[in-house]
């Protein structure tokens, strides 16, 4: 029987593909299970138009045999089966998808669909087989026919015998190679846990005969006898096509827990379900906790994505963004694009309508959570609130409109989180701004100086203690048409009433201040009387966009530039140590050099900055003590 020849271009592409498109070779059988389950929506499809057919579902399934002694894995459907010519079309020209034709030429009823799109994804077998031979026959044909190939160099065609409609395809599987390891694929845990992973939603019974254990018959010890039974594999029916009603919140905890999603339990679920221009199905998890890599570069982000119940993808991070990335669960549609390998998807139109609807569906969700189970989202912002503020800086504020009501900060008021949109709903009338303190804890931001005027006004103040926050908030920039306000900013926009003194005394002791600004030449941009301070008798303020706290963090940071605030010294005219400040200008300036380096090491402690030299300092301190 004279071998036909694959044509030039499908010779090439089935090299290619068996040597590297595919990243896991267990996939070829997710793939011949697909092309199973597609034959036998083919026939329930024609029975839907021919009268003279009976669909009787329990008459069809798929079904895994593997036999080690001839290293043979066999699957076997009881689909439509193909005819001679078919074979030609289908295996003997590769990318040329037989299910794909038939949908084409089809409208399909009922959501049965077709899960083929291109023709390659059968030879995926020969990754894993020398030799393929396929036996089929068709509905409708008294004749049987056995295709076979031993990969690249091409394939036969011949007339066989098979008794029943449906196709055989046996693999003959490879011997093992020191880089390869072929066995496994003929071990019935190895070929389970495949069917569980990839087809576990196959609308079609899986069946293999498994070991299972039973009691001995006439044993007194207890004894278990290992026997051999037929099994159905997959679970059918996926959780995200039954009806939302029919579930409970303890079934939707128990795939979180099936899938892996995590060791914790859920917080809240998200069931979506759209048939409209794009159809899909979604289940999405809100975490209770945050995984343990999820700051480290192992953490992947991304949804499990099925193609009409068959696992394409393990994380598809396109669905998802970086700001929600805490989300889990899983996505299957019937419209998506499908490359060459069903493992990469197209960016196509599609995906991003998914992707758009589910972030939306997402936000909407920490919308009514914030609103009717404030303890609940309370307890998701302390755990993930760092990744929505990562959020509205990232991208140059691209999102921070979709963002910015469901971020929280510490209210100096409330003495808990509160949003944006409480804040300026009790803002009174005078108040300009959105006034922020940052500090790495509450207690540090609650004792510094600059606060002192905020509070007597009666403002709240929020406190920014993570590292994101103040960058984030430069990005956001304002909320209706608030600005925010650093209580360390040069000009925090309150009226004192003792405004006028302070400008006097700026200008009355203006050599006094020149005088301490050079002797901090380099460290400060300016010394100057404050109006913001009370009880303290310095603090530091600082203008332009770089704050204490951002210095801070940026020069904490890897190849840190050496970015520095620009920092003013702020000094309390009302305060006892101006007075000395003012003597010892007139009467010893060396005394005045040692009051305005302590000074201005004190503030920065306050600040929780490093003091350039801690011997000095100290050694300052002991001279006003003696």
């Amino acid at each position: 029987m004279a071998k036909k020849q694959f044509q030039a271009e499908s010779k090439r592409l089935l090299e290619m593909m068996i040597n590297s498109i595919y990243s896991q070779k267990e996939i070829f059988l997710r793939e011949l299970i697909s092309n199973s389950s597609d034959a036998i929506d083919k026939i329930y499809y024609k029975a839907l138009t021919d009268d003279s057919l009976q669909f009787e579902k329990d008459n069809y399934y798929i079904k895994i045999e593997a036999d080690k002694e001839s290293r043979t894995l066999k699957i076997t459907d009881t689909g439509i089966g193909m005819t001679k010519e078919e074979l030609e079309n289908n295996l003997g020209t590769i990318a040329k998808s037989g299910s794909l034709a038939f949908k084409n030429e089809n409208e399909l009823k009922d959501g049965h669909d077709i899960i083929g799109q291109f023709g390659v994804g059968f030879y995926s077998a020969f990754m894993v087989a020398d030799v393929v031979t396929v036996t089929t026959r068709a509905l409708g044909s008294d004749v049987a026919y056995k295709w076979e190939s031993e990969g690249a160099d091409g394939y036969t065609i011949e007339e066989a015998q098979k008794d029943t409609i449906g196709t055989e395809i046996i693999l003959t599987i490879k011997e093992n190679t020191e880089d390869e390891t072929y066995d496994e694929y003929l071990e019935e845990y190895r070929l389970k846990g495949i069917i569980k992973k990839y087809s576990d939603f196959i609308r079609y019974p899986i069946k293999m005969e498994v070991t299972s254990q039973r009691p001995k018959e006439g044993s007194e010890n207890n004894e278990f006898e290992e026997f051999k039974e037929e099994q159905t594999i997959n679970s059918m029916v996926p959780i995200w096509r039954k009806n939302k009603n029919e579930l409970t919140d303890e079934d939707y905890e128990n795939f979180y827990q099936e899938k892996h999603y995590g060791f914790d339990k859920p917080l809240k679920h998200i069931h979506i379900s759209v048939d409209g221009a794009i159809r899909y199905n979604a289940i999405l998890f809100i975490p209770e906790k945050m995984p343990f890599d999820f700051y480290s570069p192992e953490f992947e982000k991304g949804f499990e994505l099925y193609s009409s119940g068959v696992l394409i993808m393990n994380k598809c991070a396109d669905l998802l963004p970086d700001y929600f990335s805490f989300v889990k669960g899983m996505v299957d549609s019937e419209d998506l694009s499908l490359n060459i390998s069903r493992e990469i998807l197209q960016h196509d139109r599609q995906l991003k309508l998914i992707a758009k609807n589910i972030k939306n569906k997402i936000k909407s969700q920490l919308q009514s959570l914030l609103k009717d189970e404030r303890e609940k989202y309370e307890q998701f912002f302390e755990t993930f609130g760092r990744q929505l503020k990562y959020g509205v800086y990232s991208d140059f504020g691209q999102h921070k409109e979709d963002l910015q009501d469901l971020i929280m900060f510490y209210s100096s008021k409330e003495k808990k989180l509160v949003t944006l949109a409480e804040y300026v709903e009790r803002m009174p009338e005078d108040q300009k701004y959105i006034y922020y303190a940052s500090g790495d804890s509450h207690d540090r931001i609650e004792k510094l100086p600059q606060t002192e005027i905020v509070l007597d006004k009666g403002y709240e103040i929020l406190y920014f203690t993570d590292e994101i926050d103040e960058f984030a908030i430069k990005m956001l920039m304002s909320y209706k048409e608030k600005e925010f306000k650093s209580v360390s900013s040069g000009d925090l926009g309150i009226d004192e009433e003792n405004e006028n003194q302070t400008e006097t005394e700026q200008s009355e002791n203006k050599e006094l201040f020149d005088y301490m600004k050079d002797i901090l030449s380099g460290k400060v941009k300016d010394v100057r009387a404050s109006k913001r301070l009370k009880s303290h008798p310095v603090c530091i303020s600082t203008e332009g966009e770089v704050s204490i706290e951002m210095e801070k963090i940026l020069k904490a940071m890897p190849n840190n530039q050496n970015v520095q605030a620009d920092k003013v010294l702020e000094i309390n005219i009302n305060h006892d140590v101006f007075k000395s400040l003012k003597d010892a200008f007139v009467q010893d300036k060396d005394k005045l050099t040692l009051f305005t380096n302590l000074l201005y090491n004190q503030a920065l402690l306050i600040e929780g900055l490093p003091i350039q030299d801690p011997v000095e300092f100290t050694n300052d301190i002991c001279k006003v003590m003696v």
